[in-house]
Order: structure tokens, then sequence, then C-alpha cells
């Protein structure tokens, strides 16, 4: 099964039933490469639809405190892009789960836009969000995507000009990833009364599904989305978990114990 119909065939069943998909974040390599896979492993026993891995960097712009730690545990575990596809494709080995990685634009092009597609396309990778790649710019790294069969995922928010947002969305091949709130990634309390609203505006510029993140941390949160977004990334109130637990154990059930109330969020 290809990268994109395994995406396609996620938001496909999810949409058939009547539910957003469920999209859980880890930093790969927090806090080591071998058990972050595992805690992606946790997740998908959990209940998620879709993995989203993320790349650690040194200044991760879009990215709160809770992930600027992880992305620091990792990058002090020597976590290097190689490893991050060497979780990737070992769990591309024992799941058909689809498989996203979050990261930014220099190391991508420090390896280089063929060599880093083309080996998505090895370790089994579905699609890739980089967060700092405006579509005005994101040529080469589409066209580069698209030859090794690799979704784009583009961001934006509310407050997005029109036409960058319909940009953005003509780029995506994967989903169109809407933040929930204006600023950085963080767990938040509430949810922003015209979410919905904004999601409908989105949808109706995208022809692939639109996902919400940034501040989805709550099962409510979750349930609130269902029938109005395609899936919720929820991340930051996973990082946590696994920052703050020092017990291997206890951080793996800890994972799954949260991704199973978020799942159940979904159902109607």
């Amino acid at each position: 099964m290809t990268a994109p119909s395994r995406l396609s065939r996620v938001f496909a069943a999810t949409a058939a039933e009547g539910r957003a998909a469920l999209i859980t974040y880890v930093m790969a390599g927090d806090p080591d490469p071998t058990e972050s896979g595992a805690l992606a492993r946790a997740c998908i026993a959990g209940g998620a639809d879709i993995v989203e891995l993320g790349i650690p960097f040194s200044d991760p712009l879009a990215d709160g405190p809770v992930i600027q730690r992880a992305a620091e545990r990792a990058l002090g575990a020597g976590t290097r892009l190689i490893d991050v596809l060497g979780v990737a494709g070992a769990l591309r080995a024992e799941t058909a789960t689809p498989v996203v990685l979050m990261g930014y634009l220099n190391p991508i092009l420090s390896l280089g836009e063929e060599r880093f597609f083309a080996a998505c396309r090895d370790c089994g990778v579905d699609a890739v969000i980089i967060p700092d790649l405006l579509p005005e710019a994101a040529g080469r790294v589409v066209a580069c995507a698209a030859d090794s069969g690799i979704g784009t995922v583009f961001m934006v928010a509310a407050g997005t000009p029109p036409g960058r947002r319909r940009r953005a969305s003509e780029a995506a091949t994967a989903f169109v990833y809407l933040t929930a709130i204006d600023g950085v990634t963080g767990v938040r309390s509430s949810l922003s009364a015209r979410l919905a609203e904004t999601v409908g505006v989105v949808r109706a510029d995208s022809d692939v599904p639109v996902v919400v993140g940034f501040g989805i941390s709550r099962p409510e949160h979750v349930a609130a989305l269902n029938g109005v977004a395609d899936g919720v990334v929820v991340g930051s109130a996973i990082v946590s978990i696994i920052g703050d637990e020092t017990d291997g154990p206890r951080r793996l059930d800890g994972v799954r114990t949260l991704v199973q109330a978020l799942r159940g969020a979904t159902a109607v």
C-alpha cells in the first residue's frame, strides 16, 4: 500500500464512522530513539489512527516549551535525522498505521530534498509537515516529495490571509494543518469559540482533509471537533507525560492511557 493510499484509507474510514482521525505526536529520539519508537507503538495501541514523529531541531520556532524540551532531550541523546528515519522504518515494518514526520526546513536542506524524500519513501513515511516552509517557496520541495510518493502538509491559522491560505491548500497533497490557536504548540484549557467556523473556511479552499492541532490536549477538545475537522493532533499533552515520567513502563502506560481516552472521545 502506498503512502497516499494509507492516509486516504484512514481519512475515508474515519469519515465513514463520523469521527475525526486521531493523530498523536511523539518526538523521535525522546528520551532515545528506541524508547520513542516504543512510545509511538503505545499511541497505536491506545487507538491512534495516524502517528506523527517530530524531527528534533535546535531552533523549533513553532513549538512551545514542552516540545522544545523534548527536542533538547532528543538531541542530547544524539538523535540525528537518520535515527528519526530509522524509528519511522521500524514502525512501518510492524504496522500499516500512517506515519507523518514533522520537522523544520534546515535539516532537510542539509541532507538535500531529493535524498530526504527518497529516504522517507524507503522508510515508509506517508507525509511530511514543514512548519517553516511557505507555500510560495515550496515548489522544489513539493516536486521532490511527489517524485518519491510522499504527501505534503502545509499549515494555516485563523489569521492567515486568504491568498496564502489558498496557496497552502493547493500545495498540500496529504492534508492541511489548521492551528487551533495563535502562537506556538502547547496545552490549552479551551479552544476558540470560532474554531468550527474557521475549519469551514479552510475546508472551502481545500481538496484534501483539514486537520486541527496546537492546543488540543483533552478528550473534550477532541469531542468538540468530531464532525467538524477531518482529524485532530494531540502533541504536548503526550510529550508532557514522556518528559515528566522517568519510569519506562509507567511512561508507556501513561501515554497509552491518555491516547485511549482521546480515542474514546472520537466515538459518536
